[in-house]
């Protein structure tokens, strides 16, 4: 069987809605001797961490997981991730629109647009990209119009493909659903029967990766 370097398959649902974790940024600051600061960001995308050892409620759950991890041949493979906090465009708990982010603008030959998530207001805002939209979730409005004619969505990469640009000026707006592509951060996991049944939970701790 062929090994790829990322698979779409997707970590167990009813063990990531119990992970824990989020995005970290890292930032290196220095203290001038004139009491300012001087602040510089690394990276110009957070990246995401998150342990699975806190989603296991039970032996059936940590044995999904061992296994999920051999067919992923450990750190080798990235996989799909649910964040079970941050997977809608919409706001935490509300539903998806196809006005929910403003992907683009039509410039009468744009025909491709990637999907993202933005985080903020203004110029300061972030721009996530959102690589792994789920299949099937993905609603396109332009000029504030639900349609679904004449365009393509990859739930590979995330990219909104239409047939014929749209028109100078155009608004085009998404709402989806997306998973967050992951790797195991372990090349082993360490398993004690009588520990866990005694509460003592694993690490298993995933990191983001760039597809």
């Amino acid at each position: 069987m062929a090994i790829v370097a990322f698979s779409e398959e997707r970590f167990p649902l009813r063990i990531a809605f119990g992970t824990s974790g989020g995005p970290e940024r890292r930032t290196d600051i220095v203290r001038l001797s004139t009491g300012f600061e001087k602040r510089n960001q690394r990276f110009s995308r957070s990246v995401r961490r998150y342990d699975a050892g806190s989603g296991l409620k039970s032996l059936a759950d940590l044995a999904l997981v061992v296994d999920f991890f051999e067919a992923m041949r450990g750190r080798l493979t990235g996989f799909r991730f649910r964040d079970p906090l941050d997977h809608a465009s919409a706001r935490f708990g509300m539903a998806v629109s196809p006005t929910d982010q403003a992907i683009g603008t039509g410039d009468g030959e744009t025909r491709k647009f990637p999907l993202v998530k933005i985080y903020g207001s203004g110029e300061g805002a972030y721009h996530r990209p959102i690589e792994k939209p789920v299949a099937g979730s993905v609603r396109i409005a332009v000029g504030g119009a639900e349609t679904a004619a004449g365009l393509s969505i990859d739930a590979v990469t995330g990219v909104v493909s239409f047939t014929d640009p749209p028109a100078v000026g155009a608004a085009i707006t998404a709402g989806f659903e997306f998973d967050v592509p992951v790797r195991f951060d372990i090349d082993q996991i360490a398993v004690n029967i009588a520990a866990f049944e005694a509460g003592d939970i694993p690490t298993i701790p995933l990191i983001e990766v760039r597809p």
